[in-house]
C-alpha cells in the first residue's frame, strides 16, 4: 500500500528581513514525502487501512525532518502539517495524514498523551504540564497538479493562540503531484516571525498549559 517515489526536504535560515538582524536566525524546515496513491481513479469507501500504514512514515519523516534542521528538539517553537492530492485521486485520502502526520511530530516534541486515544479520534490530551506539544498540529489539504505549491498553517507547539508565532510555510516538490500521487508534507520553525510586533500572547507567557493560552 504504501509505495514511495521521492522524499524532498528544504530547511531555509532567514537570518535579516528590513529592520535590525535578529540576534539568532529563524530556521524553518519542511519535509515532503510523494507516494502513489492506491486509490487514485476509483471510490474506496474504506480507506483507514491507509491511515494505519501511514504512521511509521509520519514517525520516520518526522525524525529526518529534525536532522536536518539540525537544531535540538527543545528549539522547535512551531509547526504544521498538509497534503497535496494528485488529480486522479480526492481530497479526502489527504485528510489521511491528520493522524499520521500530527502525532509523529508531537511525540517526537514530547507529547505525553494517550496515542491509542489519539489514533482513534478521542484527543488523547495530557494538559496543565508545560513542554509537551500540546496544541493541535494545523493543516490543510488540496488537488493540484505537478508542482502545486500548499501553505502549510504554522502555530505554537504548545498554545496555539501565541499570536507572533502564527505562519505559513510554501512547499512545492518540484513536478509532484502526479495524477496518481500523494504528496504528503511536515513542518517545524525555531519561533517568531523575524521582527513579530503585532502583540498577543508570547510563547513565554503560556500559562494554562490547554494547547491554547
Amino acid at each position: 500500500m504504501i509505495e514511495i517515489r521521492r522524499i524532498f526536504t528544504q530547511v531555509e535560515e532567514i537570518r535579516h528581513e528590513f529592520g535590525p538582524p535578529p540576534a539568532e536566525p529563524l530556521i524553518r524546515g519542511a519535509i515532503a514525502v510523494v507516494m502513489t496513491n492506491p486509490y487514485a481513479g476509483r471510490y474506496e469507501a474504506d480507506i483507514l487501512p491507509m491511515m494505519k500504514a501511514l504512521e511509521p512514515v509520519g514517525v520516520d519523516m518526522a525524525q529526518r525532518l529534525l536532522a536536518a534542521m539540525d537544531v535540538p528538539r527543545e528549539r522547535i517553537a512551531t509547526y504544521g502539517k498538509g497534503s497535496i492530492v494528485g488529480s486522479a485521486g480526492e481530497l479526502e485520502h489527504g485528510a489521511l495524514w491528520h493522524v499520521p502526520g500530527g502525532y509523529a511530530m508531537r511525540e517526537l516534541l514530547g507529547w505525553k498523551g494517550d496515542r491509542a486515544a489519539y489514533i482513534a479520534g478521542l484527543g488523547g490530551a495530557k494538559t496543565g504540564q508545560p513542554g509537551n506539544a500540546l496544541s493541535i498540529v494545523p493543516s490543510t489539504k488540496k488537488v493540484g497538479p505537478p508542482g502545486a505549491t500548499l501553505d502549510v498553517p504554522m502555530t505554537n507547539i504548545n498554545a496555539s493562540y501565541v499570536r507572533g508565532q502564527f505562519d505559513a510555510f510554501e512547499v512545492r516538490v518540484p513536478g509532484s503531484p502526479a495524477a496518481d500521487e500523494l504528496v504528503f508534507i511536515l513542518a517545524m520553525t525555531t519561533g517568531y516571525r523575524v521582527h513579530a510586533r503585532v502583540g498577543g500572547l508570547l510563547a513565554e507567557n503560556i500559562a494554562q498549559w490547554d494547547g491554547q493560552r
